[in-house]
């Protein structure tokens, strides 16, 4: 209570005081923000003019030949990607200013829609020499954004750019990466299923340099184990399974979602028509890459699903009885509904039985209960239908790929008729896929419909042939592939070694009658092809590829630099003349070629590897050493680049530090037969005789007709007067090269010091 001294304020001074308090209150958290915030903005400018950071757009423009073009830009996945995971685009030429009456077609996807593990060959290839070949007075202009490992995360910013460049239509084909890309719930490249608005925040906040510096100040503060390491394709999410009921799951149906709804909104509102894809995987020929255990079944209901489940596969594989095995695994899966293989198993019994639509609803269950979850399931596809479902049908179209291509296959479900592995396509299947996509493009336009010369759309082979795809490009695809299937977890499927069969005996095959005349033949084929599409950097690729393997690597030069022309920005060509310039011996052109696709593509491994062996060969040892060192350091689980470092230590004479790497490369890789011999020359070197002559045995015993540890094992025993054990060394030298003058000459001298020794 006030004594009766004290000033009081009337109601009339405490409303005038009121708005004056409030003001003076606002200015004082003004104030408070504007401090920060001009931090902010000069830490933002100096380090924008310091050159820190990099561009997150994804279309950078470029002058080629004195016109313009957008062309991709390397570092746009850095905010979605750790640096050491990053995935980049493929290489691309858009012309900026979009010529009246051309026809743009984006396409928006991830690894499939991009056309791995050949993009010169995928579905959005066939497309455009589809269309091209049945309009040919028309100006078709494709342009493929997809590449490996994104998700509707990365590719919702990249349509909005995409949006800004006068599409006429959009195709969309995602959801494979949805649950292993970025964000995902089976992810190792950040979090895991986090809420959309947190995305939103952590990828635009990147956009700014400051975004940049916190989150690389972020990862350097990441323990060692919580790094993704370098990119190991599959095999590095082998361990990151999800349960088929899991939380992380919704998250993604509800992120999937909301970003397809935006993307589509986007491009609508670009004035863009929009084809979008359900997408088709390959459910009959493979298998699920993991099944998780019910973890709620009691003791006794896990045994009897054990029992049941052993049974099953003993009538399906032992006594070849479909109809009980079937029956024996429908009761498993009652027991565990989520466990994948069961579900699979049964598909593949009721398949045999001919009931195909039953079977269908299996194959299916196998693929949603995936506990490493690599492909689109049902509700990722339904959702792609719900939300066709609130767009206009004339602005929108839902192309059903995944039935449209399943209506093709014998069983009326996609297998390897279709696919490679378990989502991208092989020639037959991307032919198909081009084809039902064209005939979709021409239904949204009706000004092609109008103009088309001819009722019929263009073969297989024709529309090969326009492309450039020679045997030789099948060949090397199907190496690819084998050498792909050949890596868990896609080498731990049930059926490898069937499918491995199967291809090895397809790529057996091709080339096997290659002759004169079809060489020639081919020649045509790749003249005819780029006679049709000069500007064709794929093209002149895949000629490059076919003249390398014919020995003619002059001409592989010529087109390789004609594709450098083309693509100027891009690394490939620059490491592809550097290699080829290598095997020529020219070193000196060769480093600085490669030097060139390294400023193009500073995490390319294979370039600083190339560059090391360059170097190397041109006895500079110490730029090889650090070249190696950048190699190893982007992939440093390669036992092979840790040889390259020890081989790089012994040219400087640093012959301890080379021993010490060489065990770390036989550390990652025992059978590692090289770096024993290796390893075994450096104690030779340093005068350990004993560890030399254990290292060459260790190297013979993984690899008996080694003539290089045989040779080496021969002269430690002579340096030791062991002259029977040297003399039979020489011998198994020669009995595996007779023309081997060094093993010749070590032999007589070993003999002749023998008969003096007597």
């Amino acid at each position: 209570m006030k004594s009766s001294g004290e000033p009081t304020e009337s109601g009339a001074q405490r409303a005038t005081l009121a708005p004056n308090r409030r003001r003076l209150w606002l200015f004082r958290f003004g104030a408070m923000l504007i401090v920060p915030a001009l931090f902010f903005l000069v830490l933002e400018l100096a380090l924008r003019v310091a050159g820190y950071g990099y561009n997150p757009d994804f279309f950078l423009k470029q002058n080629i030949d004195g016109k313009s073009f957008f062309v991709q830009n390397e570092d746009f996945s850095r905010r979605f990607f750790p640096p050491e995971t990053m995935r980049q685009p493929n290489a691309l030429r858009m012309r900026a200013e979009k010529p009246p009456g051309s026809i743009r077609i984006f396409v928006l996807g991830e690894s499939a829609a991009m056309g791995d593990p050949e993009p010169a060959f995928g579905p959005a290839r066939y497309l455009e020499v589809l269309l091209q070949l049945r309009h040919p007075e028309m100006d078709f202009e494709v342009v493929n954004v997809s590449f490996t490992a994104i998700n509707s995360h990365v590719l919702l910013p990249l349509a909005r750019e995409c949006a800004q460049h006068d599409g006429d239509l959009w195709l969309i084909y995602m959801g494979n990466n949805e649950m292993v890309g970025p964000f995902g719930a089976a992810t190792i490249l950040g979090a895991q299923a986090p809420p959309r608005p947190m995305v939103r925040l952590v990828t635009a906040i990147q956009r700014l340099r400051t975004g940049q510096l916190a989150m690389q100040l972020v990862r350097k503060l990441q323990k060692p184990g919580k790094t993704a390491g370098s990119w190991g394709g599959m095999a590095m999410f082998e361990k990151q399974r999800v349960a088929p009921k899991s939380p992380k799951r919704g998250a993604v149906y509800e992120n999937f979602t909301e970003n397809l709804e935006d993307m589509l909104q986007c491009g609508l509102d670009s004035g863009a028509k929009i084809l979008l894809n359900t997408v088709a995987v390959n459910l009959r020929d493979s298998p699920p890459f993991a099944s998780w255990p019910d973890e709620t079944l009691s003791s006794a209901e896990r045994k009897r699903f054990d029992e049941l489940f052993a049974q099953g596969r003993h009538a399906q594989i032992v006594t070849r009885n479909a109809t009980n095995a079937a029956q024996l695994f429908a009761e498993a899966a009652k027991c565990d509904a989520g466990f994948a293989e069961a579900h699979y198993r049964r598909a593949m019994c009721l398949e045999q039985t001919g009931q195909l639509d039953m079977a269908r609803a299996e194959y299916q269950l196998a693929c949603d209960t995936d506990a490493l979850p690599f492909r689109t399931d049902s509700r990722l596809n339904q959702a792609i239908r719900d939300a066709a479902t609130r767009h206009k049908p004339e602005r929108l179209l839902v192309v059903d790929a995944a039935s449209a291509l399943a209506k093709d296959t014998p069983a009326g479900f996609c297998g390897e008729e279709t696919f490679y592995e378990h989502v991208h396509f092989n020639f037959d299947g991307g032919y198909r896929l081009g084809l039902v996509w064209a005939k979709s493009v021409e239904q949204m336009l009706p000004q092609l419909q109008r103009h088309a010369t001819t009722n019929d759309w263009a073969t297989q082979a024709q529309s090969e042939r326009r492309l450039g795809l020679s045997d030789w490009n099948r060949k090397l695809v199907l190496q690819s592939v084998l050498n792909r299937l050949a890596v868990a977890p896609l080498s731990s499927q049930f059926n490898q070694s069937e499918r491995l069969q199967r291809l090895a005996n397809r790529e057996r095959d091709l080339l096997s009658g290659a002759n004169e005349e079809t060489v020639v033949e081919a020649r045509a084929l790749y003249a005819e092809a780029i006679a049709a599409r000069p500007d064709d950097h794929y093209v002149r690729e895949a000629f490059a590829v076919f003249l390398e393997s014919c020995g003619d690597r002059a001409g592989a030069l010529r087109e390789w630099h004609k594709v450098a022309e083309l693509l100027p920005h891009d690394f490939l060509p620059w490491f592809e003349i550097g290699s080829l310039l290598a095997k020529q011996g020219n070193h000196l052109e060769a480093q600085d070629n490669f030097r060139q696709a390294l400023a193009r593509r500073p995490s390319l491994v294979e370039g600083w590897s190339e560059l090391g062996q360059s170097l190397g060969a041109s006895q500079e040892f110490g730029p090889a050493l650090a070249a190696f060192e950048r190699a190893s350091a982007l992939r440093p689980a390669d036992p092979v680049l840790w040889a390259y470092r020890a081989r790089a230590l012994a040219g400087l004479e640093r012959r301890t530090e080379a021993i010490a790497l060489y065990r770390k490369a036989i550390e990652l890789n025992p059978a590692y037969v090289e770096a024993h011999v290796a390893l075994g020359d450096q104690f030779s070197a340093s005068g350990r005789i004993s560890e030399a002559i254990a290292a060459y045995e260790t190297a013979l015993n993984l690899k008996p007709d080694y003539a290089l540890a045989h040779l080496n094992l021969g002269v430690m025993f002579a340096r030791q007067n062991r002259f029977d054990e040297a003399i039979l060394e020489f011998r198994k030298t020669l009995a595996l090269e007779p023309d081997n003058p060094v093993a010749q000459d070590y032999l007589r001298q070993v003999q002749a010091q023998k008969r003096g020794a007597r």
